[in-house]
């Protein structure tokens, strides 16, 4: 069977045009970085009765985290929360009232800003503690 020459031209230049039109395994699209993690530390000394707060900037949403790293006293019972900062207070979002030594709080920055670190007694210290907190955040 012969086919005209005007029917089968279209078909032909329709198939060598979608077969130009396959995708390329390389993109040329540049790809995001992964997150790196960036650690700040804080110290200080905590009286009796007393609250230490810390702030500290996230450039990128993520899991922030907050470790009481160093205590002079390594019995000392306290309490240690993460929050938001609004420039002149910690607004507490995440707290565990019974931390001591290594302890970790952990939670999501679901946006870039200011966030903070907050330490205080919860009336069992009997004298003043040197402390360590090391924050983990993107």
């Amino acid at each position: 069977m012969r086919y005209p020459l005007t029917l089968v031209t279209p078909l032909l230049l329709a198939a060598l045009a979608a077969a130009g039109c396959g995708s390329d395994s390389s993109s040329d699209v540049p790809t995001e970085p992964s997150p790196v993690a960036v650690v700040e530390s804080f110290s200080g000394t905590l009286t009796v009765n007393g609250l230490q707060a810390h702030v500290f900037t996230v450039n990128r949403a993520g899991t922030a985290s907050a470790q009481l790293a160093a205590l002079t006293d390594s019995t000392a019972t306290l309490a240690l929360s993460l929050g938001t900062w609004n420039g002149a207070a910690c607004q507490v979002v995440i707290a565990n009232p019974a931390a001591t030594l290594n302890t970790t709080v952990t939670g999501t920055a679901q946006n870039t800003g200011q966030f903070c670190v907050l330490l205080n007694d919860v009336g069992k210290l009997g004298a003043a503690v040197d402390y360590t907190i090391n924050v983990t955040h993107f």
